[in-house]
């Protein structure tokens, strides 16, 4: 498995597009002994559209960018207060098929939220994590040649409105939450950004 040492807080706000360019370029320049590498940030407000994405899930997107982009799945938001968590991992050197790093991204997730005295659930029919039905982590993965890039949205204090400017990952009406939501207006102390990830990425390298 990769290690949490390769984990990298490269900051808040940073534009989507350069990010998935510099994803892109690391997988492209890879040989058998790279590195795997963890990159967790946030984006300005911006929708990205996966692979499968269709135009009628766009609602209303109104003045926050709309960037079609390589990963699979439908449209989703990303913004202030969610954290991303890029994966850049060698599958096929770690003996892990796509569906086995879907399964330990929401696991990942999932036990953070256990600890938290939160119960987290996987749906056969949508990737991700939901608390109560309501979506708190999005995934979205591309692999090439048995390398992944993109990963996992996490929602962790954040505006949800721009949500209803769609149908996240392509269902009408699908509820989101955030970590802020679920663990009450005390949890200011659980939604430091950069302390989550290591202990995602902790939880997944365990």
């Amino acid at each position: 498995m990769p290690q949490h040492n390769n984990l990298h807080w490269l900051g808040e706000g940073r534009d989507y597009r350069a990010t998935w360019a510099a994803m892109r370029r690391y997988t492209a320049r890879r040989t058998p002994e790279t590195p795997d590498a963890f990159w967790a940030l946030t984006h300005p407000p911006v929708f990205t559209q996966g692979l499968a994405g269709k135009p009628e899930h766009l609602l209303s997107p109104g003045f926050i960018p709309v960037v079609p982009s390589d990963r699979g799945g439908q449209v989703t938001y990303h913004g202030p207060g969610q954290l991303m968590l890029y994966t850049l991992v060698d599958l096929k050197r770690a003996g892990l098929g796509p569906r086995d790093w879907v399964h330990r991204l929401e696991q990942a997730v999932i036990d953070w939220l256990s600890e938290r005295g939160v119960s987290g659930e996987r749906r056969s029919d949508a990737p991700g994590v939901y608390v109560e039905g309501a979506k708190i982590a999005a995934l979205g993965l591309k692999i090439r040649q048995g390398r992944c890039y993109h990963g996992l949205s996490f929602n962790i204090d954040m505006d949800l409105t721009p949500f209803a400017r769609i149908n996240p990952c392509g269902y009408q009406g699908l509820a989101v939450t955030d970590v802020q939501r679920v663990l009450g207006g005390g949890a200011t102390h659980e939604c430091d950004l950069p302390a989550i990830a290591h202990e995602l990425v902790d939880n997944l390298t365990r």
